[in-house]
């Protein structure tokens, strides 16, 4: 039965020309999955907004939504609230309650639901996604997964008609965002609820929905099968495909797609041979002192907490690319703000080219030395248009390596969470830094922008700057770092070079390693499993 129908819908910002969504129509079937995908910048963000009326951003409109053959601009705010559920792409931005207990009754509080059904609904949604062990918890205590499965269950406990989630483990570790959407896929399964998903990482939800849409520019590219938009996109860089697939289009695989890594490694160890095992890594030897560096560095937030830095020992080089890993709640953002000077530890120290964060005085640490892209790229926006931000910057938007000509009369919070991403790091790099610091720098980019910006700290390393990334994103990571630090109640638990750290972890690890595990030694990327593959040829009558 179809429970929402997007007819002619179209939409274009306010002094906007272009159509950020342009005559998308489709239907959505009661209790499907749906992923839906494209580049950055392609509409997605806007398309979902538009299916809430709340979230409806200003411009011009034309079109229909309906859900249940209901107009979903004639919904009143009650039946808006309990129909159509949205949790967004940062958990804080949708927290309003102090304790987890009273975000859950929040909404049902609002619908003027009776107390004794509020406490029912709570305690068995609160149970179902586990929260019953932080019930009476701070939220402020609570971890980015743990957050953003409140934010989830606080959505649910209004028992939505359809949930709508925009890139909701963005900022989410592996493991947390592995398990948000296990919570999600058995939300859909056991209570046939329909989800409709925005994501950029497909690797676990693309095998797990009944329909994928891809957008390209505001349309519809594709409506159909997830595997068949596996096999149709995955050679495209605006689209993030499960490396399964795009190893089986490079490698000339024929027949049936694989779209998860058990596939994957049928496919792979199914049709090559694997004498030749291992990849040739360089191995880099350092010289001279690191050009950032915590020597036993101890933080905390409050006198009474617990550390958030742990004897922390940590080192970056210039001319390299470190990453930093680790769960939520592991120190690394709480690193990266002491690095930039906007944390001040109370035991170590910290040094910037071999002299204490703390001798740089009067801004001297900024200027020409180091730059910062936070979590939150919102806190770097103070003017009306990007035009405005960029040329408060001094950066000239021609001079960029990547195309915002398209958005520079737009508001900064009008844009995608790609955009803004673009748009922050532009006036980071404006700056010239000698030592960049990056937190979740692909949030909302899509595969061919990942790729720009690898090449963006490839170019930095090499004219001698040191770039140290926080990220969840392990592909990137793989593909980009030459030195990558897990991260563990603080302090490093592991550190070394990426080929060894991938290959040598079981969990914090790229789906390549996963599916080539026993049978290549250390292959961490796409490209390193292509690159076996074709070295080692097929076997015959392999796929």
């Amino acid at each position: 039965m179809e429970i929402l129908d997007i007819k002619d819908l179209s939409f274009s910002y306010a002094a906007e020309k272009e159509k950020a969504v342009d005559n998308v129509s489709f239907s959505v079937e009661e209790g499907e999955f749906v992923a839906l995908c494209g580049e950055t910048g392609s509409g997605k963000s806007t398309l979902l907004k538009l299916l809430k009326r709340e979230l409806r951003p200003n411009g011009t409109l034309t079109g229909t939504v309906t859900l249940d053959g209901e107009d979903v601009s004639a919904f009143t705010p009650q039946r808006s609230a309990q129909a159509v559920g949205f949790v967004m792409q940062q958990p804080e931005q949708q927290i309003v309650c102090d304790k987890v207990w009273h975000e859950l009754a929040f909404g049902l509080e609002n619908l003027r639901v009776p107390e004794q059904e509020i406490r029912r609904r709570v305690a068995e949604t609160a149970c179902y996604f586990g929260l019953d062990g932080i019930f009476k918890k701070d939220v402020a205590s609570l971890s980015g997964g743990q957050k953003q499965l409140l934010n989830l269950a606080s959505v649910c406990v209004m028992q939505p008609r359809i949930l709508i989630l925009d890139e909701p483990t963005s900022q989410l570790d592996p493991i947390a965002a592995s398990q948000f959407i296990s919570t999600l896929r058995r939300m859909n399964r056991e209570l046939s609820l329909t989800v409709i998903i925005c994501e950029h990482r497909l690797e676990e939800v693309l095998p797990i929905a009944d329909k994928a849409i891809v957008l390209k520019k505001g349309k519809v590219a594709f409506c159909g099968l997830p595997r068949a938009a596996a096999a149709k996109f995955s050679a495209d860089e605006s689209c993030d495909m499960p490396a399964a697939a795009r190893i089986f289009t490079r490698t000339g695989g024929s027949g049936e797609c694989p779209i998860d890594p058990l596939e994957g490694k049928k496919y792979v160890t199914g049709a090559f041979e694997n004498s030749i095992r291992s990849i040739k890594r360089e191995t880099r030897q350092h010289e001279g002192a690191p050009a950032l560096e915590f020597s036993h560095a101890f933080f905390r937030y409050e006198r009474s907490a617990p550390d958030a830095l742990f004897d922390l020992e940590l080192k970056a080089y210039t001319g390299e690319h470190t990453c930093i890993l680790g769960g939520n709640g592991s120190g690394k953002t709480t690193a990266l703000c002491a690095a930039a000077g906007m944390r001040r530890i109370y035991d170590g120290k910290i040094k910037i080219f071999g002299k204490s964060i703390d001798q740089y005085k009067n801004g001297a640490l900024y200027r020409q030395c180091v730059a910062m892209l936070p979590q939150d790229v919102q806190t770097a926006f103070l003017r009306m248009t990007v035009r405005e931000e960029l040329e408060d910057s001094g950066c000239k938007a021609e001079e960029l390596p990547f195309d915002l000509s398209g958005i520079m009369e737009r508001h900064p919070y009008d844009l995608s969470g790609g955009e803004m991403q673009l748009v922050a790091l532009a006036k980071a790099l404006a700056t010239d830094p000698r030592i960049l610091l990056l937190d979740e720098p692909t949030k909302g980019l899509d595969s061919g922008h990942k790729k720009m910006l690898r090449s963006i700290i490839k170019g930095l390393c090499q004219n001698g700057a040191a770039v140290v990334t926080v990220t969840h994103d392990v592909e990137f990571a793989a593909e980009s770092a030459d030195t990558c630090v897990l991260l563990f109640g603080g302090s490093a638990a592991a550190c070394g070079p990426t080929g060894e750290f991938f290959g040598g972890n079981a969990y914090y690890t790229t789906s390549a390693s996963r599916m080539t595990r026993g049978f290549f030694d250390n292959a961490i990327t796409a490209d390193d499993v292509c690159a076996l593959c074709g070295a080692n040829g097929r076997k015959s009558g392999g796929a």
